[in-house]
């Protein structure tokens, strides 16, 4: 039978290669360990011949087989360096004109080039893609008068000095970037010699970027020049750069063994500054992370005392820092009864917080603040003090009727999520975006408040001018203004300090800057509730309010949302700064059209002084005729409302919606009794009894609406002017 026979023939054969597996093995793996033998050493040869078949110029094979950037043959699969991008800011052309020059020697290397103004450059989007594209970045700036940058680089430097201390961008966020700094200056002027290019060093090593050699200075005193002259300093780096790059070219590394610290690399042995600042070990790196957060953001800033304080960033430094860190810490804060093994982040941000504001309190900028715990303030507005004397009220007497004497300002929280740049504070309060220290209950703020805000308030006993009979009613506070600086609405107890502040008959006027919007939801009556609506895209509210939120931008139109659905008033509050965002009127409609509030105040922008936090001027303050023709424009586009009150001082309007116009008469201020009611009966059914904007209004008097002589100035008043007074060239 052939079938059998088949079987009997298969069977045979299975049987010997079982009987003989052993044999079969052994072939397999000697074919498996001859072939990987095989591949090692074809990969070892290539490896060393390949260098030397490329660095010989005579070799035409080896010419033809360049890639685009000269560097590497194509049977190398990585190229190491992609291409040169060199970034310039110059004051009189002497940078833009090395960079034109060192782009033509790279040219020569067969390198793509590019040279970039930093003026032209968005280095929050643009430097991130760099930690990847194998790009060379070289920076070449100068040093203009008292030791800033040239204007063209100034946001460049500025965008790059907050990120290297702020929270939100991470300390690895150029991890990748490989550069070179060359700056430019003179040493004239000692005090300030090359300061931006070494900052901008610092800030770029700070921020995990790796050095490819050592940072240079060009001297334009010729006397003190180490080549003669700022033209052969910047020549003799050039031959040394083109130099690295080659060898970067190649591949080869020569990683630091120096010790790396504030910034500075420094080398032991015999190795040069140049080759022992290439590249940075992360082990290295990561070693000295903590050391570097208790230390200032330059050598040159060293004595610098107002800086900003990160809350997120405190919470770094105790993941990072050493053991021996925390006891310095403990003896300098003299943090009680707290183990090292069972640290409580919250307590010792509260120490290190209050230590911080307790500084600020003594500053200009807070003079007349009292902190109030760890992490709230009362401040005397100077509108209190005015109408003490009988010299007239804030705006919101003109607008809502408040007695200024008796409004109380303050916060339960001093940090904000916004570095606006008109801040009045300029950036002196500690920022964040969540609540992250010990949290006071709203008890103690309440009661310290009106402790110190009375305490305050008697002071003004005795004082030439001041009204007896309002500083008796002065010391009853019928109005509290939660506005004084920070973001009120990221304290926890947010709800339960507006009860008892309704419970003590004061009325709330709470501002928020349009950043938390379920904490908004969660809002419980406010006698008015505010909104900053600083700009109307998404660029400009990125310039002017520079949140910390990445997704500020919904987070602002959800917090318009939230808004809209509040039965009791709310305000738009819109700061007008002139060349930022004056031009925006119809985007202004629009974000109106979303949140619907009930007012909306147009103000001009208050100039604080001069700050290195902010560029504005003067000049960015709109006359009063300027705002008045924006609210007028406004209102045109919105036909649901219309200009109801001014108040020329505070160089500020008020658009009412036109239910608050009743028989043709505005009724844009508050019946104070009338809401304290409402709000008793609110609490006292749980919640169920709602009540609305509309149950608690009052008539406007003649002398706050819009076009009355009085211009919003109380006539019952004294107006008072000050006597030699320095003209404001914003007209307000």
């Amino acid at each position: 039978d052939v079938s059998m026979d088949t079987w009997s023939y298969f069977h045979t054969c299975l049987v010997s290669i079982w009987l003989h597996r052993f044999y079969i093995y052994s072939a397999v793996a000697f074919g498996i360990s001859l072939w990987i033998v095989i591949q090692f050493t074809t990969r070892t040869k290539r490896k060393v011949t390949e260098p030397k078949s490329h660095g010989n110029p005579s070799s035409s094979e080896g010419t033809a087989e360049k890639l685009g950037n000269g560097c590497a043959p194509p049977q190398a699969q990585e190229v190491h360096v992609a291409g040169v991008k060199i970034f310039y800011g110059s004051q009189t052309g002497t940078a833009k004109r090395f960079a034109k020059a060192l782009a033509e020697a790279v040219t020569s290397l067969h390198l793509p080039v590019e040279v970039i103004n930093m003026g032209d450059y968005d280095p929050e989007d643009g430097l991130s893609e760099e930690t990847s594209s194998r790009n060379i970045c070289v920076f070449l700036v100068a040093t203009y008068t008292d030791g800033q940058p040239p204007e063209s680089a100034a946001w460049f430097c500025k965008w790059l000095e907050e990120a290297a201390s702020d929270f939100r961008v991470g300390k690895s966020f150029l991890q990748g970037l490989r550069y070179a700094v060359f700056g430019l200056g003179n040493s004239a002027y000692a005090d300030h010699y090359n300061t931006v290019g070494r900052r901008m060093d610092r800030w770029l090593w700070m921020l995990s970027g790796s050095r490819i050699m050592t940072r240079a200075e060009g001297d334009c005193n010729v006397a003190q020049s180490k080549h003669g002259s700022i033209e052969a300093d910047f020549e003799a780096w050039k031959g040394k750069f083109l130099t690295r790059l080659q060898v970067l070219c190649r591949g080869e590394k020569k990683p630091c063994s120096g010790k790396c610290k504030k910034g500075k690399c420094k080398s032991s042995g015999k190795q040069s500054k140049e080759s022992s600042d290439n590249e940075h070990g992360t082990s290295e790196h990561e070693s000295t992370e903590a050391e570097e957060l208790f230390e200032t953001s330059s050598e040159e800033e060293a004595g610098g005392t107002d800086s900003v304080i990160d809350v997120e960033d405190l919470g770094n430094i105790m993941g990072h820092m050493k053991k021996a860190k925390v006891l310095l810490l403990e003896g300098i804060w003299n943090v009680h009864g707290v183990s090292h093994s069972g640290y409580h982040l919250a307590y010792f941000v509260c120490q290190f917080l209050q230590a911080k504001l307790n500084c600020l309190m003594n500053c200009a900028l807070f003079s007349g603040y009292k902190l109030i715990g760890s992490h709230s303030g009362v401040k005397l507005c100077r509108w209190t003090k005015s109408m003490l004397r009988g010299r007239g009220g804030c705006y919101k007497h003109t607008f809502y009727g408040i007695e200024s004497h008796r409004c109380m300002e303050a916060t339960p929280s001093l940090a904000c999520a916004n570095k606006c740049v008109f801040c009045w504070r300029h950036h002196t309060n500690p920022v964040g975006t969540e609540w992250r220290w010990k949290m006071d209950p709203p008890e103690l703020v309440l009661q310290e408040a009106m402790e110190k805000h009375q305490n305050m308030i008697r002071q003004f006993k005795g004082v030439a001018g001041v009204k007896a009979a309002r500083l008796e009613e002065a010391l009853a506070v019928k109005h509290c203004a939660l506005s004084l600086v920070g973001e009120p609405i990221m304290y926890p107890h947010i709800n339960s300090l507006l009860r008892l502040l309704h419970q003590h008959g004061i009325s709330t006027f709470l501002v928020t800057n349009a950043q938390f919007p379920e904490e908004i939801r969660r809002l419980e009556p406010v006698t008015q509730l505010y909104v900053s609506v600083d700009a109307s895209t998404k660029e400009s509210l990125r310039r002017i309010d520079r949140p910390l939120f990445k997704d500020f931008w919904q987070r602002f139109l959800d917090s318009l949302k939230a808004l809209a659905e509040k039965q009791q008033r709310t305000v738009y509050r819109l700061t007008l700064v002139k060349a930022w965002n004056v031009d925006e009127v119809k985007a202004y409609a629009d974000l109106i059209s979303i949140g619907k509030p009930d007012f909306i105040e147009v103000k001009g922008v208050t100039y604080c002084g001069e700050s290195s936090a902010s560029s504005l001027s003067m000049a960015n303050v709109p006359w009063h005729g300027e705002v008045q023709s924006f609210a007028q424009e406004l209102a045109r586009l919105l036909p649901d409302y219309g200009i109801a009150c001014e108040h020329q001082h505070s160089n500020c309007l008020l658009l009412a919606h036109c239910k608050f116009q009743v028989d043709g008469e505005w009724r844009t201020w508050i019946d104070y009794g009338r809401f304290q009611e409402l709000v008793r009966e609110h609490e006292q059914s749980g919640g169920s009894r709602t009540f609305t904007a509309a149950e608690y209004t009052a008539r406007t008097p003649a002398w706050a609406l819009f076009g009355a002589k009085e211009q919003g100035f109380d006539p019952q008043e004294l107006r008072f002017h000050r006597k030699s007074k320095a003209q404001h060239i914003s007209g307000c």
